[in-house]
């Protein structure tokens, strides 16, 4: 007599197997999430700098209302520019983590960011 097919205990053994490859997977994919998130903070926080700069080109100054000259990412809220003596200072956030990216132009460091230009997140 010949038998076709799967036994039971076979097919448990293929959804346990599917199972542990899942639970190590997704953890995996919420940190390439979380990456996208803050590459996507990044990428609006130089072209804040782009705007700014094209701002400060037109006027000689610089603003904290650039108004239609910048839009954010999806999901990507702010961002927050305060003024100083010499420059100014910007930070953003988004809706699905907890971290925030910053920058700053001048002689007042904004933290996380350490380095005139550079966004930095934390």
């Amino acid at each position: 007599m010949t038998r076709t097919g799967f036994t039971l205990i076979e097919l448990l053994i293929v959804v346990v197997i599917i199972g542990i490859l899942a639970a190590i997977a997704i953890p995996k994919f919420a940190n390439t999430k979380e990456k996208a998130y803050l590459a996507s903070m990044k990428t609006d926080v130089r072209n804040l700098v782009t705007s700014e700069e094209a701002y400060f080109a037109d006027s000689v100054k610089y603003t904290t209302n650039l108004g239609s000259l910048y839009a954010t990412s999806a999901g990507v809220v702010g961002p927050t520019i305060a003024l100083t003596a010499d420059g100014w200072t910007a930070w953003v956030s988004h809706t699905t983590t907890a971290k925030t990216c910053a920058i700053y132009i001048g002689s007042t460091a904004l933290a996380p960011a350490t380095k005139e230009g550079t966004p930095a997140c934390a």
